[in-house]
């Protein structure tokens, strides 16, 4: 991703996003033709591939992530997951539809080190007209050790 949106007035409009499919725009996000959305940068993540009905995000929680007994906040691994399952399921979103998340339920299976450089894979599991069923799952890169599990569904709506 080449450039983050710095500004409201940076981020893509809704002509952006309709005017492509739910993978087109991953995919020109992922290429720098659109900005991408500041969350990642603050929280240390951002994705680094597309596909169908797949996204795949890599990061590392730093210090600024954690909670009161110095770990990586829950909220951290929810971000996460929430975004590359989220996500997957744009990447199946038709021209003209925007999607949105109903909820999602996040298992943290074990603790994530601090700098710990990980991937959180999104792949679709049911992608309907109204919704999109995904799930998630966070590995550590140098290890593959599993770190979190979680599913999501989202609302699909069409606006054009």
């Amino acid at each position: 991703m080449a450039k983050l949106a710095e500004t409201l007035d940076d981020m893509p409009g809704m002509d952006d996003l309709l005017s492509r499919s739910g993978l087109e725009f991953m995919q020109d996000m992922i290429a720098g033709r659109l900005p991408g959305p500041p969350i990642g940068a603050a929280l240390g993540f951002a994705p680094v591939s597309v596909e169908e009905g797949r996204v795949v995000f890599e990061g590392a929680p730093q210090f600024t992530v954690t909670n009161p007994m110095s770990a990586v906040h829950g909220g951290w691994y929810g971000a996460i997951l929430d975004s590359c399952m989220g996500c997957a399921v744009m990447t199946t979103v038709p021209r003209g539809s925007v999607y949105t998340t109903l909820e999602y339920k996040v298992n943290i299976t074990r603790a994530i080190p601090l700098g710990t450089r990980v991937r959180a894979i999104g792949t679709v599991d049911h992608a309907g007209r109204s919704t999109g069923v995904a799930s998630g799952e966070i590995r550590g890169i140098g290890d593959d050790r599993l770190y979190a599990t979680s599913s999501t569904t989202c609302l699909i709506m069409k606006m054009a």
